[in-house]
Formats: structure tokens, sequence, C-alpha cells
């Protein structure tokens, strides 16, 4: 199995509040509710907190360094207060150093709470959407921005809806093949530099950074605009990795695998992705390998193992002819041979 250790993860240690505010949760419309007071304050964990118990006085177990979400539950009970219970109950929790309160479907909060919020360096920020939309995208949003990432010298391609990364040494040719594919109908993600982004336990997100996406190096070209060039279908922002390939040089002194009935794996970020050597050279196809590869991966996902069937049909064969009586057997008549007499 190959192994990327050499490749250190990146996990941010914190965000700032400001970060709330970024284009991909303008779904949710978050707006700043007492002005630029604790933006810039620390978010460390990736996990919400509803902040229930803490507000009835039991702050024991409160988790305050989470981003804190004020729904109809929190801001209900508050109603249910006389306004002093109210104040010394929102300020029990204020006390601690809480980065952000986020106040869903349009809530308010009293005007001393805001005050004392904004003394104490809290930001306050509030959408009008329901809470459990709210917590969705912030959810996916910190999960995101605190996932481990690493960065890969490869080009990105989707293949038939299949993720292939190609490594291999620089020069040899991992632009061109990515090209040759783009101009066969499927789609770049990244070339050159490739930012690969655990999501989940098993699932591994590849995409490129945010100046040289969809632009391309060709050695002796320069560089071109895939999407200025082959539209927008030709291009796409992240994809799945499912498989990588590493492309060489051949060498008739290495093995390379002839069945493929014992499929190689690689480690990446912790997660097994299917790993295939291509070793090329001159006059060989790779982009219509690199096509067969995709399908050979979707064949086994849909159930069906080409190498698998055929080990199958041969055991078969060879356990029919072994029960033939003694000297009429003859290799020749196996079908993986054919039966030309010439």
């Amino acid at each position: 199995m190959r192994n990327f250790s050499h490749l250190k993860p990146i996990v941010p240690d914190s965000i700032p509040v400001r970060s709330l505010l970024n284009k991909d949760l303008r779904p949710i419309g978050l707006e700043q509710v007492n002005a630029e007071v604790g933006l810039n304050n620390s978010i460390t964990d990736p996990h919400l907190h509803r902040p229930q118990l803490a507000l009835a006085g039991y702050v024991e177990l409160f988790t305050f360094h989470r981003v804190q979400v004020f729904g109809n539950t929190e801001i209900y009970y508050l109603r249910t207060l006389e306004p002093q219970e109210r104040v010394r109950a929102f300020e029990r929790i204020a006390e601690f150093a809480i980065p952000v309160i986020i106040l869903t479907n349009s809530h308010e909060l009293d005007a001393e709470m805001i005050a004392f919020a904004t003394a104490r360096g809290i930001a306050v920020l509030r959408t009008a959407e329901e809470t459990t939309m709210v917590m969705h995208y912030l959810s996916e949003f910190l999960a995101n921005q605190f996932a481990p990432q690493v960065t890969v010298h490869a080009s990105f391609v989707d293949v038939y809806g299949v993720g292939i990364m190609f490594l291999g040494r620089s020069g040899i040719g991992k632009s061109e093949i990515a090209l040759d594919l783009v101009e066969r109908g499927h789609r770049l993600v990244a070339d050159d530099v490739v930012i690969l982004t655990r999501k989940r336990e098993d699932i591994i997100i590849g995409t490129g950074t945010s100046i040289a996406q969809h632009f391309m190096e060709i050695r002796g070209l320069g560089l071109i605009d895939v999407r200025h060039m082959f539209g927008v279908r030709a291009v796409r922002y992240q994809k799945r990795l499912e498989i990588i390939v590493e492309v060489e040089e051949w060498d008739s002194t290495q093995e390379y695998t002839r069945t493929g009935l014992d499929m190689e794996f690689a480690t990446i970020l912790g997660v097994e992705i299917m790993f295939v050597r291509l070793p090329i050279f001159p006059g060989k196809n790779v982009t219509v390998i690199a096509e067969v590869i995709a399908l050979h991966y979707l064949s086994r996902m849909y159930g069906y193992d080409a190498s698998q069937a055929f080990a199958q049909r041969l055991d078969a064969e060879i356990k029919r002819k072994s029960q033939q009586p003694p000297g009429t057997q003859n290799l020749r008549n196996l079908p993986m041979f054919g039966n030309d007499t010439e």
C-alpha cells in the first residue's frame, strides 16, 4: 500500500468570527447586531452549542468557546423571565469568553443584553432563517474550515464522473494528459497544484487554488485558460478523489500488474484511495487508458470485476479439462489461447 504520510496536513487552530460573514454563508444572511465588536474573536471548535441549560443557571458543562446559537427555545425561555432575571440569566453566560452569539428567526435581545455583550467584546449576529437551516449551514461551513488539508503537485480531472488525480515527476506530462482528457469532453478540476481536504472519515475532496484555478501550464506553449477556451462545461470547482494514478516511465526491470486481481491502495489523509501505477512510453495512448481506468472503477462499483470474472471462467475451464481422460487435455483448446490452427 502506498503511503503519503510525508504530506503533512494543515489543520487551522482557529478562525476569526468575521469569517462567518463569508460568501459561503450568504444563504443564511448573517448580519451584525453590535457593529464591528468581536469580529476578530477566535473560533476554536467546529461544533455549535445551544446554551439552554446555561441560561437556566447550569454552567458546569457550558462549552462557551463554541459558536452559541440562540433559537426559539432560548429566546422563548428568556421571555418567560422578569426583565431583571432575564438580564441576569444572559449576563451569567456572557461572563464567559464567548466568541459569538447568533440569533435565528429574526429574534432580538434586550438592549441591556446587547450592551453587556458589547462591553464583553462578544460579537452578536442575526439571521431571519430558521434554526435548523442555520445549524446545517454553520456546521458544514465550520467542518470545512477546520478540515485537514494537504497540497499536492498533480493534475485532477473528472473522468466519467470519477475523480482521478495524476501524479508523477515534473515534466512527465500530467498536464498534457489532463488537457487531452478535457478535449475529449471530460472536466478539469485543478492542474499543477491540487488542494485535498478530508470532508468526512472516508471522503477527500480535491480543488484548485483560487488564483490558478482552471489555468494550465503547457510546456512550450505557456498558460492557457481551460474555461475560456473549452467553456464552462469543461471545468468544475471541486470533485471527490476516487483514484490516484501515478504516471512513470516504463521500466523493464519493474513488475506491473497483469491481471488486476490484487488492487492497490494509497493512504492519504488517513483515507484509502484506489492506486494505479501507469507506466508510459512513446506512442502509448494514456488518455484512453485513463478513460478505461474510470470505466473499470465504475464497473466495480456496480458489482462487476473483469479480473474476477476471467479468473472464475479460467478456473471453471481448467476444472472441466481436468475431468477429461488422460491424454486428451490440450491447453490450446482453452478459450484464453484461441483455436487458431494456422
